[in-house]
């Protein structure tokens, strides 16, 4: 959510471990949320219980996918081990996605397209990645 904080987001993760950062990016003009963040934990076990155990938990109302940072852009732009799936339940969300390909293997990313903004349904397709 746009209003959600670094504070907000200590506050959820420190229940996990210790936390050394949190960034919330922002827009460089308005300072407006961009709807993501990076959390460093001291322990990289803090982090991977965090996202076996918190992703798609609800922060501020809104379901929060947990992911490892992947800095090479290379990786994320090869597009290799990406897949699109359509014909989706307009009811099926990031959280059904993710737990019903976790059965294949590790999932580094999934998102179901919304149909608009604030809305809750899905357009019908979405990514795994």
């Amino acid at each position: 959510a746009g209003d959600v904080t670094e504070a907000n987001l200590f506050d959820v993760f420190r229940e996990v471990g210790p936390v050394l950062s949190i960034r919330v990016c922002r827009d460089a003009v308005t300072r407006r949320s961009l709807g993501y963040a990076y959390v460093n934990f001291q322990s990289p076990l803090d982090a991977e219980r965090t996202i076996e155990t918190m992703n798609f938990c609800k922060i501020k109302a809104k379901p929060c996918r947990i992911m490892w940072c992947k800095r090479d852009p290379s990786l994320r732009k090869s597009g290799v081990g990406n897949i699109f799936i359509k014909n989706l339940a307009h009811n099926i969300d990031n959280k059904a996605l993710h737990d019903t390909f976790s059965a294949f293997g590790q999932i580094l990313s999934c998102k179901v397209v919304p149909s608009g903004e604030g809305e809750r349904d899905g357009k019908g397709y979405g990514f795994v990645h």
